[in-house]
């Protein structure tokens, strides 16, 4: 019995049907008319920008792809001049999280729709591969920021003898068991700082990692920035109760909690809102590998946010927005970070800045 083959012909004249091979490009594809309004949306446009072809056609491409100027003005020259235009590293306000997404997008003029030439955007995503970029940056400066830390270490170690003698000391006097309570927070600090120093002079030295749980580690955070400021500000948590505990070195990680947030109420200046939020991360790429889940904790602040020229370089040492500061916070945050095989994003514009520290709590995806 002969078994009839499907035919040849009807199957490359299907792949060769421009409705087809526009459905069946992994570039997301968004035409507009004249009037800047979608006209069509292929699968991988849908997939990214989370919304259906359907529900796409006639809304205004602000609606749909979000407000930017440099959007508007490369849609209204392609339109004008008949060129090509790309945009490099456009954020694409789109997703259901709080960060916009990255995307190369090329805008090409197309035949004549309407009133007059429609449009053809193509976008790319892009944001994966400017953090993996952003992680390579950064490591290559580790070497540096341990060199100058370990120089300083031995500058901030010496006055530490004195400042736990005097507390304890201190502690003797009083008589009051509330009062008592900070000369003890005093010592437990001056002898964490000790050992964080002891670590920073020798880098090769085996560190003590334990099962942690942030939440934990926040509070008391929260607990020794309270004692300072004597409850001038308010520290609003917004937690996952979901959170795993993680294996870590528990000193480190309060001392990056605590340089972040110490950053976060000078910038707010005592008038302003702080609030700390914890999440589950799921398939999260960091320094290249694949990891199935993470947690993430923003620090966030309503201040006036990190000035545009110090953006691009606030982790390297020394370098601080402040008179007064010592630009070895932030430095020292991402070093202890990368050491538990992380990182720390930030996002700021006025009002709005956040601190974002991801750490891996499984092992990298096969």
């Amino acid at each position: 019995m002969m078994v009839q083959k499907p035919p040849v012909i009807p199957i490359c004249l299907r792949m060769c049907d421009p409705g087809y091979l526009f459905k069946a490009q992994n570039t997301s594809i968004v035409v507009i008319g004249s009037d800047l309004r979608i006209v069509q949306l292929n699968p991988a446009a849908e997939a990214l920008l989370d919304i259906s072809d359907g529900r796409a056609r006639g809304k205004s491409v602000s609606t749909v792809i979000g407000t930017s100027n440099a959007l508007t003005e490369v849609l209204h020259k392609a339109a004008g001049e008949g060129q090509t235009y790309t945009l490099r590293e456009m954020p694409l306000e789109v997703t259901l999280g709080d960060d916009p997404i990255l995307v190369d997008c090329t805008v090409t003029p197309l035949v004549e729709m309407g009133d007059g030439p429609g449009l053809m955007l193509e976008l790319w995503r892009v944001d994966s591969l400017v953090k993996l970029a952003r992680d390579s940056w950064l490591s290559e400066r580790q070497s540096a920021t341990r060199s100058m830390i370990q120089q300083l270490a031995h500058e901030i170690k010496n006055p530490l003898g004195g400042l736990r003698g005097a507390a304890q000391l201190l502690d003797r006097e009083l008589h009051s068991a509330e009062l008592r309570e900070f000369t003890r927070i005093i010592t437990h600090e001056a002898d964490r700082l000790s050992k964080l120093v002891d670590r920073m002079t020798t880098p090769y030295h085996v560190i003590h990692r334990e099962k942690v749980n942030l939440h934990e580690i926040l509070q008391h955070v929260n607990k020794l920035v309270q004692a300072e400021l004597q409850g001038r500000i308010t520290i609003y948590r917004d937690y996952d109760p979901s959170l795993p505990d993680i294996i870590a070195e528990r000193d480190g990680l309060v001392q990056v909690f605590l340089n972040i947030v110490n950053n976060a109420v000078q910038a707010i200046e005592h008038h302003g809102r702080i609030t700390l939020r914890t999440r589950i991360g799921r398939r999260e790429s960091v320094g290249g590998v694949l990891y199935r889940q993470v947690l993430c904790t923003e620090i966030h602040d309503d201040g006036p946010g990190v000035p545009d020229e110090l953006r691009e370089k606030m982790f390297f040492p020394l370098i601080t927005g402040r008179a007064e500061g010592t630009g070895l916070g932030l430095s020292l945050a991402q070093e202890i970070v990368s050491r538990h095989n992380g990182r720390i994003e930030c996002r700021s514009a006025p009002g709005n800045t956040a601190f974002t520290v991801i750490l891996p709590v499984t092992q990298a995806h096969e």
